[in-house]
């Protein structure tokens, strides 16, 4: 099959901005040298061997668990909300999806920064907590802030997928369980759950994904007393100027977050994704 000319834009757009980086990356984390001289640069592995040290590997492990916490509490969260909002009228229906997807118009960033005027020591949350006669509330630099500011810049990457293969199902197969006598638990479980799957899985791996390899997050609501992988090659890029590290970390990182989706893509036998009714 003959490629169409007017693909040649996109093939270029592709090559410039993801195959050279990408290749540049590759090439970084299987070097070591002065990272502004490339004369000085010699092929070795000893940055994936440096990686695999308990210090990195305690980093990469409380990433991952926070990564799957927050995916969890999207998933029991964000179901509830499509299936109610797929529930609704139309016009109703559309504008409580639009209600999701205004704040993702914001910038990341200021929706973080949001939080630290909410949970800060002198925040709107503390402010409240001493009106009532407590003593102010510790929210900000732990887990449990980190968490909160994943769960809210991830939900709506839950709830729209499901969404989509919600409202896709056919009320048929629903009114012929119920007619069979199901009730609404069986009719749930037997049906429903089962056709959302496709959504359910979408929905765990935009999370998930971009939850495991965030440095924003933890840098604004976590400080400098909690540091996920994100942080680390972050660091190796900006302060420390170890680009090699840097990159090697990146392609190690890459390597597992492409390893989780195809696990996860094995529970979706369809390949219907359930993001094509959405868009």
């Amino acid at each position: 099959m003959k490629m169409k000319r007017t693909s040649y834009p996109y093939i270029l757009w592709m090559g410039i901005f993801i195959v050279i980086p990408l290749f540049l990356i590759l090439f970084f984390s299987i070097t070591t040298g002065d990272s502004q001289n490339i004369s000085t640069f010699k092929f070795s592995l000893d940055n994936f061997k440096r990686f695999f040290t308990p210090v990195y590997l305690k980093v990469l492990g409380r990433s991952v668990n926070l990564a799957l916490i927050s995916t969890v509490i999207c998933l029991i969260l964000g179901y509830p909300m499509a299936m109610i909002i797929s529930k609704e009228k139309i016009k109703k229906r559309n504008m409580m999806i639009l209600m999701f997807v205004i704040p993702m118009w914001m910038n990341f960033l200021l929706r973080t920064y949001a939080w630290l005027t909410l949970l800060g020591k002198n925040g709107f949350v503390n402010y409240i907590v001493t009106k009532l006669g407590f003593q102010p509330l510790n929210l900000m630099y732990n887990d449990k802030a980190v968490l909160l500011g994943m769960v809210y810049n991830f939900l709506p990457f839950m709830v729209l997928p499901i969404y989509s293969v919600l409202i896709k199902i056919d009320k048929s197969l629903i009114e012929a369980a119920e007619d069979l006598g199901a009730n609404k638990l069986k009719v749930f479980m037997k049906v429903i759950l089962p056709l959302s799957v496709p959504g359910i899985i979408t929905g765990i791996t935009m999370v998930f994904i971009p939850a495991v390899s965030t440095f924003v997050i933890s840098r604004l609501l976590g400080g400098n007393k909690y540091t996920l992988i994100g942080n680390v090659v972050e660091q190796q890029f900006l302060w420390t100027g170890d680009w090699h590290f840097g990159s090697s970390m990146s392609i190690i990182l890459m390597i597992f977050i492409l390893i989780t989706m195809a696990i996860t893509s094995k529970f979706d036998k369809d390949k219907e994704g359930g993001g094509g009714g959405l868009w």
